[in-house]
């Protein structure tokens, strides 16, 4: 995150860059003026001798006070050296204790973001003068709602900037208004940018969709609908996404009547509706309300679920056939939402933690990872070496955990009942591993705010390098039990494409982006952890389709065993945990952050108001996008190709509802 001082010098530079223009322009005018042998005395001479010694006088300051915040930031970074104390983080075996060199890259980091920022600014300020810039790590731009879709085209479609990939929309009730934050980032570089955008009306509260730029935005700007109830012009289909079409209000708002009288529960159906609600918006700026249809009466409808198998959890698809052919899929959620943001904003910082083994259970680890370093980076703490370890480590064994159930899931839905039981069998190895230091199986609760809750078990390096030493055979075992049958290949192979183009606009990321040839892996783009200490591949392929997603999974174990292997013999000595306070508050602002979770990226978003308990806390699923985009993959293939599409997405529902 930027500091004061950092953000004052990016305006001090824009600011001097505009007087030095005018000064070019003033010297300009006064040499014309001179040509022309005007009197001295004459107004026009004076009021322009005026400016330009006022220009002059402006740059004089200008430069000073860049001088001053630079040898401020200067003094800041040799204390900052000077109190730095080297570590022999691979325990007497390698010394990873940082050089001059490395500190001196530490230091330029910052400038290089700096310069990032300020060419951001300049393009848009360029495109949109009257844009307003928020410091924080993530460059943040406010802007009014009626200048929003152009602005978000221009991020777009831009050559430099091209912010072709929406991570996450974060609906937001910020008391007197409502809206969103908007989090851009891109297939071709790792900056990041974030749009906020407020309605004008709480009452009637009123966005533009950006679905037409952004296939995601199908999905999540109907669950901000869902909780906030701003309804966005031109979006196709403006139904509630979780909750029920009876429900009465919108959740998340902060005067929300959260009476059970007035929502109590009910135990029957809800009525199925074929119909959805738009607004769109004419060529003169009217806003007309339409009704369309989801199914037209003579189509014939099906029911996918709701189910369990291949979902890991209870989804539901009501799907339109031509014979077996697929024609259309509407997507229903919700059945399990248990409302864990909401509940966040009740509870404490600490106490939020044990949501996250409780979202995608298959990446447990990760999950809480993530929290733990967004409130990390709010506190500006510091987390020990070992804990950084022990942290990566966690979730590349959480990541090959949750490969082997897709392993045997997914070969269980195409017919392969026998995998089913060698995936389960390997598991469990990994398993009994995180039951011996984190004292259970699934919800580990291990992360805790400052590092790890407990030190790991004395035979955990034993036990995971055996681990990495039985498995690579075991691996072959499965490619000729399974990948390498001529009917697996069949079900898989040039069934449910995806595009790279369409992986980046639906936001599908993880191994099922990474199929499609999208580079998205937050480990490489955002390094965490000690994942910028080992050497690993990402794992690419470009067919985009079921066995291209399959492999890549099958792949990815090798390289998470690759990664054990260079961590487990060198974790460093020293504490296993940071102190923190008692009572735990954040500093007044947002943050988000990212980690590489099992089944893509999982985004945290915190907005604290300097109090023990969050504001809002937002979780982004790598799930929701994966479903959004089921009915792109699926249209035009067979049904028994839907349930191997889905199953190829690995999507767990809990992670989805939340």
């Amino acid at each position: 995150m930027m500091n004061l001082s950092q953000t004052k010098l990016v305006g001090l530079t824009m600011e001097l860059d505009l007087k030095t223009r005018e000064y070019k322009k003033l010297c300009d005018k006064l040499d014309e003026l001179k040509e022309k042998r005007i009197d001295p005395n004459d107004e026009r001479l004076l009021v322009v001798k005026e400016l330009f010694q006022k220009n002059h006088d402006d740059i004089v300051e200008i430069n000073r006070q860049i001088k001053e915040v630079k040898e401020t930031e200067e003094l800041k970074e040799k204390q900052k050296l000077e109190q730095y104390n080297p570590e022999n983080i691979f325990n007497k075996k390698n010394d990873t204790s940082k050089t001059k060199k490395e500190e001196n890259m530490d230091i330029s980091v910052v400038q290089s973001k700096q310069n990032i920022f300020v060419r951001f600014i300049e393009k848009i300020k360029s495109f949109l003068p009257d844009a307003v810039f928020e410091e924080g790590a993530i460059l943040q731009v406010s802007v009014p709602d009626a200048k929003w879709h152009a602005l978000a085209q221009f991020l777009r479609d831009d050559n430099e900037l091209k912010f072709d990939y929406l991570v996450a929309i974060v609906g937001m009730d910020w008391g007197e208004t409502l809206g969103c934050v908007y989090y851009l980032s891109s297939s071709a570089h790792t900056d990041r940018v974030s749009v906020k955008v407020e309605t004008s009306d709480r009452e009637n509260p009123l966005l533009h969709s950006v679905t037409d730029l952004w296939h995601s935005a199908l999905l999540y700007e109907r669950e901000v609908f869902d909780f906030y109830g701003i309804r966005f012009i031109n979006h196709p289909d403006m139904r509630r996404l979780f909750l029920r079409n009876d429900w009465v209000g919108y959740p998340f708002r902060k005067d929300y009547n959260a009476d059970p009288a007035i929502n109590p529960v009910r135990l029957e159906n809800e009525e199925i509706d074929d119909t959805t609600h738009t607004i769109v918006e004419t060529a003169d700026g009217k806003l007309e309300e339409s009704t369309p249809l989801i199914f037209k009466p003579e189509e014939f409808v099906v029911n996918i679920g709701p189910q369990h198998p291949a979902t890991h959890g209870v989804l539901r698809f009501r799907t339109s056939l031509d014979g077996e052919t697929v024609k259309k899929i509407d997507v229903y959620c919700g059945y399990i939402h248990r409302g864990i943001e909401k509940l966040c904003e009740t509870l404490t910082y600490p106490q939020t933690l044990h949501f996250t083994d409780r979202l995608d259970y298959l990446s447990a680890q990760q999950n809480r990872h993530a929290l733990c370093l967004c409130i990390e980076d709010a506190l500006q703490l510091e987390v020990p070496e070992r804990a950084k370890y022990i942290r990566t480590m966690m979730d590349e064994l959480m990541r090959i955990s949750s490969h082997l159930l897709f392993y045997a899931t997914f070969c269980m839905d195409l017919g392969g009942t026998t995998a089913f039981f060698y995936g389960f069998r390997d598991r469990e190895k990994i398993l009994d591993i995180f039951e011996d230091t984190c004292g259970a199986r699934m919800t580990f609760n291990y992360n805790k705010i400052g590092g790890v809750i407990a030190d790991i078990h004395p035979d955990f390096q034993r036990k995971v390098k055996e681990f990495c030493k039985y498995f690579p055979a075991k691996l072959k075992e499965y490619h000729d039990l399974f990948t390498g049958n001529v009917i697996a290949q069949q079900r898989m192979k040039g069934i449910g494409h995806l595009s790279f183009e369409e992986a980046v606009s639906y936001g599908i990321s993880g191994p099922s982006g990474r199929g499609s040839g999208f580079a998205c892996d937050v480990r490489k783009r955002h390094p965490y952890g000690v994942y910028d200490k080992v050497d690993f591949k990402e794992v690419l392929r470009t067919e985009g389709d079921v066995f291209a997603r399959y492999m890549v999974r099958m792949d990815e174990i090798m390289e998470s065993i690759h990664i054990l292997e260079q961590l487990v013999d060198n974790i460093p000595a020293g504490d296993y945990a940071a102190k923190t306070k008692p009572v735990i508050k954040l500093p007044e602002g947002h943050y988000f952050r990212e980690v590489e979770a099992s089944r893509g990226a999982l985004g945290v978003y915190i907005e604290s108001r300097g109090e023990k308990n969050p504001y809002r806390v937002k979780f982004n699923s790598p799930g929701l996008p994966l479903v959004g985009a089921v009915d792109l993959m699926a249209r035009g293939e067979k049904i028994a190709d839907l349930i191997a599409i889905g199953a190829s997405l690995d999507y767990v529902v809990p992670d989805i509802d939340r």
